[in-house]
């Protein structure tokens, strides 16, 4: 991915190095996602669970039946605490790329598709724990987007674990984890997020699931229309569409439930299989435009 010559977003907060304030909480219920309405669109074994939870942020005692407990302590001064690589400043300049190339795209979309400026998020750069509105958080959640303050959360060590762990190497996979979470705030500023919340509460587990797979689904569809605006800004290099493929088909719900447990419980996927998270960032990818990401639509799955 052609980066470095790119403009760095004025929307970042680095927090890295510093103090959470005593990291003992979770994330408060609806952390992730949620206008417009979803009609105008047309519109998780345990440890199956915890990985679906890291990748792209889910408190794992939401996907567990828990909520999570919430310490309402304040959030404390932080303090440096640790000295940054150069190759952590470097990855900090790559998101930073990243981010700014999202708002590019989606206050063009939101200017021609929906006549609206787009209100743009902070990304918040933490290492080992980081309180947002949604509560405190561990870096063992994962990348994460939290609705209460409209802002992005992200330990850059996830990219480690993305490479290592979930075989899916590459800046472009990289760039795909921070347009996902992008995607949610889209998600949040449309009211789609709150509206599928609202639903949520009057559905089964089994229900309730399926409407998450649609959201993460549809998140994966926005990312991959950024993905779209920035190969027509000639970003893309050779072999990054299938990084960003093969990162949204490391994460989806079959095979981490086959790795994990050795077989697949459909009912209580959250975020889609291989196949479907695919599929959508192609789609997105392939269209540049939000009409073509009604995963609500009857049939769409």
């Amino acid at each position: 991915m052609r980066w470095r010559e790119g403009r760095r977003s004025t929307n970042v907060e680095d927090r890295r190095g510093q103090s959470a304030g005593g990291f003992g909480g979770g994330f408060r219920r609806g952390g992730i996602g949620g206008g417009l309405p979803i009609g105008r669109l047309g519109l998780g074994g345990t440890v199956a669970v915890i990985l679906l939870a890291l990748v792209f942020g889910i408190d794992p005692m939401m996907l567990l039946g828990g909520g999570g407990m919430v310490d309402d302590r304040s959030y404390a001064p932080a303090q440096q605490e640790q000295q940054l690589s150069q190759a952590d400043q470097e990855l900090a300049e790559f998101v930073s790329v990243v981010l700014a190339d999202t708002e590019d795209t989606w206050n063009t979309v939101f200017q021609r598709d929906l006549n609206a400026d787009y209100p743009e998020p902070t990304l918040v750069l933490f290492t080992q724990a980081v309180q947002s509105a949604c509560g405190r958080a561990g870096a063992s959640v994962g990348p994460f987007y939290c609705p209460g303050d409209q802002q992005l959360y992200i330990d850059l060590s996830f990219y480690r674990q993305l490479r290592e762990q979930l075989g899916a190497p590459g800046d472009f996979a990289q760039a795909y984890v921070i347009a996902h979470e992008v995607g949610h705030h889209v998600q949040t500023v449309l009211g789609i997020s709150e509206q599928v919340r609202e639903a949520q509460a009057a559905m089964g587990q089994a229900e309730s699931n399926a409407m998450s797979v649609r959201m993460e689904l549809q998140a994966d569809c926005f990312a991959g229309l950024w993905g779209h605006y920035a190969q027509q800004r000639q970003l893309l290099e050779q072999g990054d569409l299938q990084e960003a493929l093969n990162a949204a088909a490391a994460i989806g719900d079959d095979r981490l439930q086959r790795q994990s447990q050795g077989q697949v419980v459909p009912d209580s996927f959250t975020h889609g299989t291989s196949e479907q998270r695919a599929t959508w960032f192609r789609r997105g990818f392939e269209s540049g435009r939000i009409d073509s990401c009604d995963t609500f639509a009857a049939g769409a799955l």
